[in-house]
């Protein structure tokens, strides 16, 4: 989906506030928009997304309930317009900061410690991508790549599977990184509610561990992290297996973009590399 086809949507959409001039604020898995004081999410046409953006709406209304700061619905039902879910929220003020670690952790905590909520939740499948990616990504990426990352899925699936977690399991985040909270005059607030899921806790803390070793968090922020949340996931036996099946994933969503850019390309062929070699501190690129 580009630009214009997801303003196309947002005129048919209906809104009451007027959408002329809106804002684009981010164009990826969603076109996210400023209209007025509102933010309108217009997802791509695909039926499983509707489902998807109702139990977003569902899970902000939870996080209100249990006095969790988190975005805000500004409308309770999504909108199914040619196809593409839409909803709008509430827009946050600006940011007074940027966000940090220990904000991200003090959150995470908070969601940790709240029982199910009465939607249902789906279970966290890093890896359920994969397969579409690569696809995605074709004849640009060397195929002995493309199987070294299916047979990675599958190995790190079926240790998944078998995992012992520290951590009760319950409701995730499933994204948990600062980029997923802004820090306005109140305070932190969550963001991004798409991925939330119940399954092992330890989900949200990997991605943290991961971001230490990989992307270059200094180790005083994860540290600040770990003693916001109060435990630190690497202490788990069973940290490594939930860090190479989100590597496993990072790697073939990076190439779903390789036909068209070769920046892509280059950050696939350094993921890659770096598996096959067995060295879990090259350094990866936000992409």
């Amino acid at each position: 989906m580009d630009e214009a086809r997801a303003r196309d949507v947002l005129d048919a959409a209906d809104l009451t506030v007027p959408v002329s001039g809106a804002e684009l604020l981010a164009l990826g898995e969603n076109a996210v928009f400023a209209v007025a004081g509102l933010v309108v999410k217009v997802g791509r046409a695909a039926p499983e997304l509707l489902a998807r953006a109702r139990r977003e709406l569902a899970v902000a209304a939870w996080l209100e309930r249990a006095g969790i700061p988190a975005v805000r619905a500004a409308e309770s039902e999504a909108r199914l317009v040619d196809g593409h879910p839409v909803t709008v929220w509430h827009r946050l003020p600006e940011a007074v900061r940027p966000a940090e670690p220990r904000d991200l952790g003090a959150l995470i905590r908070r969601v940790h410690a709240l029982e199910a909520p009465s939607v249902e939740l789906p279970r966290r499948e890093l890896l359920g991508g994969v397969e579409r990616w690569l696809r995605l990504a074709g004849a640009a990426i060397d195929p002995a790549d493309a199987d070294y990352l299916r047979e990675r899925r599958d190995g790190f699936a079926a240790a998944a599977a078998a995992l012992t977690p520290r951590l009760t399991p319950g409701p995730i985040h499933g994204d948990a990184l600062p980029r997923n909270v802004l820090v306005g005059p109140d305070g932190p607030v969550l963001v991004d509610l798409e991925t939330f899921s119940f399954d092992l806790r330890e989900h949200d803390l990997v991605v943290m561990a991961l971001s230490r070793d990989r992307y270059g968090l200094a180790p005083e922020a994860y540290d600040g992290f770990v003693s916001a949340y109060g435990w630190d996931v690497r202490e788990w036996e069973g940290c490594g297996v939930l860090r190479g099946a989100r590597e496993t994933a990072s790697c073939a969503w990076v190439a779903q973009h390789a036909p068209t850019n070769p920046r892509a390309l280059a950050e696939f062929r350094r993921r890659v590399a770096s598996l096959r070699d067995g060295d879990p501190e090259v350094r990866w690129y936000p992409f």
